[in-house]
């Protein structure tokens, strides 16, 4: 598991995994491994996103100005309210046209229908700004540091889900549609086999 992902599975302790599988219907254990996938999922995005200098400076400034890591601080309140961090438009600017292949590919491997995933989703990208946010912060990562450290992360990934990596690289890689859906569900199928 990568850091971004251990960071953030140890803030859900102490209840917040329980409050988010309450709220999406859900029981922990499929909610936890769906957020093991979608977490990686999204920091490569991201990772992805920030390879390009004006996406790294577009990601710099917002979670400068509105994800400093203070969602971390009161994690149960953000989660009796979750629709004040506005998670759609998040994923909106994190996966764009891609976010119905990456719901549709977690839902039909994770045991959650897309709708339970689609409102995971929700709740977890905020969390993940959040994460980053405290990180550039507390590191002063400036726009080149933060590229390089969400390169690193999408590297963590690689290592630790070797399984994850062919399906990364077709969803979020060209805009191959379908064809990219297809070897999503695939990949993603080996990463919810029983071991």
């Amino acid at each position: 598991m990568d850091a971004l992902t251990q960071q953030l599975m140890q803030q859900l302790g102490g209840g917040g995994l329980s409050s988010i599988s309450k709220m999406i219907g859900s029981d922990e254990k499929a909610t936890g491994t769906a957020l093991s996938t979608a977490v990686p999922v999204l920091v490569s995005a991201l990772a992805n996103n920030a390879a390009k200098k004006k996406g790294a400076q577009s990601l710099h400034q917002a979670l400068a100005k509105d994800h400093d890591g203070s969602i971390l601080d009161n994690i149960a309140g953000f989660l009796g309210n979750p629709q004040t961090a506005n998670g759609a438009g998040i994923l909106g600017h994190i996966l764009g046209a891609k976010q119905n292949t990456v719901n549709q590919g977690l839902a039909q491997n994770s045991g959650l229908n897309i709708a339970q995933i689609g409102q995971l989703m929700q709740i977890v990208a905020p969390l993940v700004m959040g994460l980053l946010g405290k990180q550039q912060q507390t590191q002063g990562l400036d726009i080149g540091g933060l590229a390089s450290m969400l390169g690193n992360q999408k590297k963590q990934v690689q290592q630790s889900s070797p399984d994850l990596t062919g399906v990364l690289g077709s969803l979020l890689g060209s805009g191959r549609g379908q064809a990219g859906l297809g070897n999503l569900l695939g990949g993603l199928g080996k990463l919810f086999v029983k071991r």
